[in-house]
């Protein structure tokens, strides 16, 4: 019924930047809180950047000062921009939306992910 599609991965050098989008269709009425996190090779996910509905945005303190979220509600797209990336931003990101359907239930759903490798 919903899904989740991110894009904009990509391999880029250190210092550098990419965009990534993420865009949910489906059965919508509205989507609540959406985020970026992602997961290495290796370790666990974990969350990037988070926005709520208002528009307020929560980060990782490890990506603050370099990558911003940003929604578009009349587009149920969320956006990050990551800048200064550095190697260890390498990693899968996935996005993640609680969704309401139309019937007003509440679910969580994932993105298939996308890759972001960050060379040396």
């Amino acid at each position: 019924q919903v899904q989740l599609v991110e894009s904009g991965g990509g391999l880029v050098q250190a210092g550098g930047s990419l965009s990534l989008s993420c865009v949910a269709s489906g059965s919508i009425f509205s989507v609540d809180a959406m985020g970026w996190y992602r997961q290495a090779l290796g370790k666990q996910r974990e969350l990037v950047a988070v926005t709520t509905s208002a528009g307020t945005t929560s980060y990782a303190d490890s990506v603050k000062g370099r990558f911003t979220i940003s929604r578009d509600n009349a587009k149920n797209t969320v956006y990050l921009q990551m800048n200064s990336l550095k190697p260890e931003d390498t990693a899968v990101y996935y996005c993640n939306a609680d969704v309401y359907w139309f019937n007003s239930r509440r679910l969580n759903y994932w993105g298939q992910g996308t890759q972001v490798t960050v060379s040396s």
